[in-house]
C-alpha cells in the first residue's frame, strides 16, 4: 500500500489536494490558470505569478525592465530569463538596457 504524505487541504474553490509544504497555491486552481499560449505559457508557475504580481503581462510592458529588475522578483529565477528574452526578441523587442 502506498504512504499518502502531504496534509489533506481544501482550497476555496472546493479542490482538495495534499501538500507536504506550506505553500497556499492548490495545484487545481494553478494548472486551471495557466495560459495555453504566450509568454507567460513558457515560464515556471512562480515567475508567471510574480510577472503578473508586477502587472507584467504583455512583451511591451515586459521590455519596459531591465533584466535585473526583473530576475530581483520573487518567484523568478535564472532559467526565465533566457525563455523571456527569446519571447521579446521574437517580437523586436528586448529588454531596457
Amino acid at each position: 500500500m502506498a504512504e499518502v504524505r502531504g496534509t489533506l487541504r481544501t482550497c476555496k474553490n472546493g479542490h482538495q489536494f495534499r501538500k507536504s509544504s506550506d505553500c497556499p497555491i492548490c495545484p487545481i486552481c494553478e494548472a486551471q490558470a495557466a495560459p495555453k499560449d504566450g509568454f507567460l505559457s513558457v515560464i515556471s508557475a512562480p515567475a508567471r505569478r510574480a510577472l503578473e504580481r508586477e502587472g507584467l503581462t504583455t512583451l511591451k510592458q515586459l521590455a519596459k525592465r531591465t533584466e535585473a529588475q526583473v530576475l530581483a522578483l520573487h518567484g523568478v529565477g535564472p532559467s526565465s530569463i533566457p525563455k523571456l528574452r527569446d519571447a521579446l526578441n521574437a517580437e523586436g523587442l528586448d529588454f531596457r538596457s
